[in-house]
């Protein structure tokens, strides 16, 4: 868990941005970067222990992020609110924006909120993730300067009882433009199992942070997935910061399909990603 925190929901701490004027064309965004939850919100009427689970952040996301933004002299804009207060990554009118449910575990703590509630919940986290994210977008372009949008997140190694075999998924919609550049460098990797809209494709409601800020501005985007048993552990997620970095050092977009559609390439729902 990182050591900087938001105190309480007075706490402008909501959001970090680190390293906002980086050479690099790549800017990284971290949606699900933290299970800490601000002190009025107790646990949400959950066991503790329950934070530690995927349910509440992408673990292991973070460092990696962290460190490709480093290595690349990348823009990196992480959250810093638990996803069970308010999911980053969903659109204002998803049912899990304020998720009753996660994966099959119900939260109390988001059971009947009031409108006023909800609002705050935006006003904490949610508006402020996406308004530095179009602020650093903005800027930049403002700027002439070349801007691709990478996302980056984690998955459970089972789901539902299923093992999952990618180490590693790349999701996209129509625009494949560093979609594709990225899968090919990927899957030519010894011992790598890539999955292609897997473990989630863009159908799965996972791919609003894209959505709302590279498509209407034409920018190249794809979201990576790494297995979260992979980066564990340090070792582990400097081993997959590296890779993708040594991969994103080189890596330009291909001239493909920029697609104008949101639609994702089907796939069977599944609510947290």
């Amino acid at each position: 868990m990182e050591t900087a925190r938001p105190a309480s929901l007075a706490s402008p701490e909501t959001v970090g941005v680190t390293n906002p004027g980086g050479s690099s064309p790549f800017v990284l965004t971290c949606d699900h970067a933290s299970n800490f939850l601000p002190p009025e919100f107790g646990t949400l009427g959950l066991a503790a222990e329950e934070l530690s689970r995927h349910i509440a952040w992408d673990p292991g996301a973070l460092p990696v992020a962290r460190r490709m933004a480093a290595t690349l002299d990348a823009t990196l804009v992480e959250t810093r609110i638990s996803r069970l207060v308010i999911d980053c990554n969903r659109p204002l009118d998803a049912p899990d924006l304020v998720p009753p449910v996660s994966e099959i575990t119900t939260i109390p703590g988001n059971a009947g909120l009031s409108e006023k509630q909800r609002a705050a919940r935006i006003a904490l986290s949610w508006q402020p993730f996406h308004d530095a994210v179009a602020s650093i977008i903005d800027t930049r372009l403002a700027r002439g300067l070349e801007t691709r949008l990478v996302s980056i997140h984690s998955f459970n190694p089972v789901y539902n009882g299923k093992s999952r075999p990618w180490h590693i998924g790349v999701i996209h919609d129509e625009d494949r433009r560093l979609a594709s550049p990225l899968v090919a460098a990927l899957q030519r990797l010894a011992g790598v199992t890539v999955g292609v809209n897997q473990p989630y494709s863009p159908a799965d409601r996972v791919y609003f942070t894209l959505e709302r800020h590279a498509r209407p501005r034409g920018l190249p985007c794809a979201m990576i997935e790494i297995r979260n048993d992979e980066i564990s552990d340090g070792a582990g997620q400097r081993k997959w910061a590296d890779l993708l970095t040594g991969i994103f050092s080189d890596l330009e977009p291909s001239s493909g399909s920029q697609g104008s559609g949101r639609r994702g390439l089907g796939h069977p729902v599944e609510p947290v990603n």
